[in-house]
């Protein structure tokens, strides 16, 4: 279970809540949820820079409650609803089916990755 003792920040109507913990896409989604929350999710540039605050404090890239649909290189939420923000570098999503997740980046921007790899752990309530 996700311990709340990182650091927590409001943002609009959500928490967000980091353990500094890196670990695989669905490692991360798995602690959020057995916590009681979902990966974190930016539905705009407020949400999107609070989150950026802990890539940053933690100077680690983070996963995004975003993945890949059935449609390669259509993303959207992970609770399957279509993207209404996004903040991906020039010429981004090119993974085409084979990067699913998405990576934020200490710039605040996105870009596609595979979900094997170890990132920050950042959690929305």
């Amino acid at each position: 279970v996700l311990a709340l003792t990182g650091k927590i920040r409001e943002v609009g109507e959500k928490i967000l809540a980091s353990n500094g913990k890196e670990v695989n896409f669905e490692a991360a989604l798995k602690s959020c949820e057995s916590a009681g929350g979902t990966l974190a999710t930016p539905m705009n540039e407020e949400e999107n820079n609070a989150i950026l605050s802990f890539v940053k404090q933690y100077n680690r890239y983070a996963y995004l409650g975003i993945k890949e649909g059935e449609t390669p290189g259509k993303f959207k939420y992970i609770n399957g609803m279509p993207l209404n923000y996004t903040n991906w570098y020039q010429y981004e999503p090119n993974g085409k089916g084979k990067e699913k997740c998405v990576d934020m980046y200490t710039d605040g921007r996105w870009i596609d990755r595979k979900c094997n790899l170890y990132r920050l752990t950042i959690c929305e309530f």
